[in-house]
C-alpha cells in the first residue's frame, strides 16, 4: 500500500485529502489508476486526470515524474499549482 496525499484542486476532485491504495510499479501507473477511480470534479469542472496534467508529484519527498519507480515508496504528494506561488 502507498499513501497518496492530495492538495488544493486535487483534493477537491478526489473528494478526500488522503487515501491508502495498492502500490503500482510506477508513478504513471498509479496516477492512471487513481484518475480512473475518481469521477469527481472541482467547482470549475476539472477532473482529477485533468488536474494531474498540471501537478508536481513528490514520492517520499523527492520531485518525481511518471516513470518514477514506486518500489519501497510509502507516500505520494499531489501538488497542483498554488495561487500566489
Amino acid at each position: 500500500m502507498i499513501d497518496v496525499h492530495y492538495f488544493a484542486a486535487a483534493r477537491a476532485a478526489a473528494g478526500t485529502d488522503r487515501e491508502s491504495v495498492p502500490a503500482a510499479a510506477t508513478l504513471g501507473e498509479l496516477l492512471d489508476a487513481l484518475a480512473a477511480e475518481h469521477e469527481g470534479t472541482t467547482d470549475a469542472g476539472m477532473t482529477l486526470a485533468e488536474i494531474f496534467l498540471r501537478c508536481t508529484f513528490l514520492v517520499d519527498g523527492a520531485n518525481s515524474g511518471r516513470d518514477t519507480q514506486l518500489i519501497d515508496a510509502t507516500r505520494v504528494d499531489v501538488l497542483p499549482p498554488f495561487a500566489g506561488g
